[in-house]
């Protein structure tokens, strides 16, 4: 099931997607699901960022291939890091490439979305608390993220955070093909099954040290091949079984660049754009 958030009529929803239409919810996915039976075609409405964290969970080198590429030892346990609210967009939004840096990178990822309050939950029972799956790309200053020696500054600029395309429920994520590319041109091709801390490990990790909220995400780390982006590229994130997510980058600050614009903003937007 795909779980997709819209804007429709002027105003945001929850729906399912089927096929070329979307079926609105009543609520929210983090509630029991109830169907109404209001209908859209998914090119008269505008796809939002699937979820509204309270926060996003990242994690720093794990993939196998990634700690390789940074010469990085393999760690004893998840490292951990946040990125704000206020990072999050959607699909076909503008990634704004601030002026502090001198260089933005993609990195693609594999995003858990939690569906309901996890305190210190085992391992055993994580996948419990996953409502699903989405594209997720940790975009990163790459230049003051050496430069300061920590991360916030480097992962927390506005935009930072490309959510989408939509919410897959039925997925195992244990073996996934991941693929990034720039104007069209693969960077990164990895799969799940190299992740040093799996998914049930990372979501009973992080339930160790915070608690988990309905709509967190957890961005579960990127393989090997991160690079530069430049005003005017377009990345996507593609990862099977759930779709293609595609930003663009941008200086300048315009359309979709925020979520204070998109509510109000509909632009037809082919399938083809976010499906494998």
């Amino acid at each position: 099931m795909k779980i997709v958030r819209f804007a429709a009529s002027g105003h945001n929803h929850y729906g399912i997607l089927k096929g070329n239409k979307v079926q609105q919810l009543y609520a929210n996915p983090f509630k029991p699901l109830k169907l109404l039976n209001q209908f859209y075609q998914l090119n008269e409405v505008r796809l939002l960022p699937p979820c509204q964290p309270s926060k996003i969970v990242a994690i720093g080198i794990n993939y196998r291939s990634h700690a390789t590429e940074f010469k990085h030892d393999l760690p004893d346990l998840p490292l951990m890091f946040l990125k704000p609210g206020t990072a999050v967009i959607g699909p076909e939004d503008n990634i704004i490439y601030p002026s502090l840096s001198k260089q933005v990178d993609f990195e693609g990822e594999l995003g858990i979305i939690i569906s309901k309050k996890a305190h210190r939950i085992a391992v055993s029972d994580a996948l419990k608390y996953v409502l699903g799956y989405t594209c997720f790309n940790d975009v990163t200053a790459r230049d003051l993220q050496k430069k300061d020696g920590q991360w916030t500054r480097a992962k927390g600029f506005d935009t930072f955070a490309a959510i989408g395309p939509w919410i897959e429920t039925e997925l195992d994520p244990s073996a996934l093909k991941l693929e990034t590319r720039l104007n069209g041109e693969i960077k990164q091709s990895g799969t799940t099954a190299d992740l040093i801390f799996p998914v049930r490990q990372l979501v009973s990790a992080v339930s160790q040290v915070m608690t988990l909220l309905p709509g967190d995400v957890i961005a579960s780390g990127t393989p090997s091949g991160v690079g530069p982006m430049q005003p005017g590229d377009t990345v996507e994130i593609q990862i099977e079984g759930i779709g293609i997510l595609v930003n663009h980058v941008s200086r300048v600050e315009s359309g979709r660049a925020n979520n204070s614009t998109i509510s109000a903003i509909l632009i037809p937007l082919p399938l083809a754009n976010y499906m494998l």
